[in-house]
């Protein structure tokens, strides 16, 4: 992470809600917020005990709530209660596939979710700040590449709907009640510590780790930019700290990723040579249907105006990850 003396200057004793505080964001989010010396609620829906935040017992140096994050009167008493000034708005469902087959429980924590959030922090007035958890899904499928920050929102799919949605929201609440609110538009994140094994990255490591081939539901040809977890949580803490000091940056909307897009079939290609089991070659499902074929982003906005730099590369923070998941493997973590 980034210098601890500045940043503790910044957070200590500040008062945070993290919603999604168990998610693979969400946790690392969490703990660099209690290492800078926060005192962080964390919104917890259901209890997952193979969690970072609760396997590392950074949830013990947390207040933790229990509960929905579309609950409003829940929100209401929690940032009355606790005086909370920074809200990070991380809770959501976050698998494609889900979304597809069960759209309405997406629309429900993404959509009906965040404007929970939003009207709770409206009506708050010890709120300061909110950073809400969009994704480079919101902007749907676009011929012209990379997307900026002014390209338009139009999922056409469940997931990438619930995004646009969410997104908007935010954008809405900014220009009608002046909400101190900013947007991050992220590429593919990694890391340690993410349970979802669907995922392309995690997946395959697990697979590898068990000796197993691993599976590629597309044709391997969909492409993404990606982002190593440790670099996003430096992200959001960077537009949290400047919205405070820097009146210009409330109300925007900004991408971050590595802005090197690549196909599936090369991530699993890198993530074989860490792992040094070539010989376990992917098996190709070429299952994907309602995906978005190409999606890359540019972060130049998020280097001009917020001077971020990502501090790992995209095989830094895949060799990062892998030593995780060993770990987590010789332990006998059930994932």
């Amino acid at each position: 992470m980034e210098d601890l003396g500045m940043r503790r200057a910044t957070w200590h004793g500040r008062s945070v809600l993290v919603t999604g505080c168990t998610g693979l964001l969400g946790g690392w989010l969490t703990q660099a917020l209690v290492e800078a010396g926060a005192a962080v609620v964390g919104l917890i829906r259901d209890w997952v005990p193979q969690s970072r935040i609760v396997d590392e017992g950074v949830i013990e140096r947390i207040r933790s709530v229990r509960g929905s994050v579309d609950d409003l009167a829940l929100l209401e008493r929690v940032l009355n209660e606790y005086e909370v000034e920074t809200v990070f708005h991380l809770a959501a469902q976050t698998i494609v596939r889900i979304a597809n087959r069960n759209p309405v429980s997406t629309f429900e924590s993404n959509v009906r979710g965040t404007w929970t959030v939003l009207e709770a922090v409206r009506r708050t007035p010890t709120v300061r700040r909110l950073v809400v958890a969009s994704s480079d899904k919101a902007y749907g499928e676009h011929k012209e590449l990379p997307y900026t920050e002014e390209t338009p929102l139009q999922g056409r799919h469940p997931y990438d709907v619930s995004k646009s949605c969410a997104d908007l929201l935010t954008q809405a609440y900014v220009a009608t009640y002046d909400l101190p609110a900013c947007v991050t538009r992220m590429g593919n994140l990694f890391g340690g510590g993410d349970l979802n094994l669907s995922r392309l990255i995690p997946g395959t490591i697990w697979s590898v780790l068990r000796g197993e081939r691993p599976l590629i539901r597309s044709d391997g040809l969909y492409s993404r930019d990606y982002i190593y977890v440790e670099d996003a949580v430096a992200a959001y803490l960077s537009l949290a700290e400047q919205m405070e000091g820097n009146p210009a940056v409330v109300g925007e909307a900004f991408n971050f990723s590595y802005e090197r897009p690549m196909m599936g079939v090369e991530v699993v290609e890198k993530i074989l040579m860490v792992m040094e089991r070539p010989e376990l070659s992917p098996v190709i499902l070429d299952e994907v249907r309602s995906e978005i074929l190409h999606q890359s982003l540019s972060a130049v906005k998020a280097r001009e105006r917020l001077g971020w730099r990502p501090r790992f590369d995209f095989d830094e923070g895949l060799r990062r990850t892998v030593v995780w998941y060993r770990q987590a493997f010789e332990k006998g973590i059930v994932l």
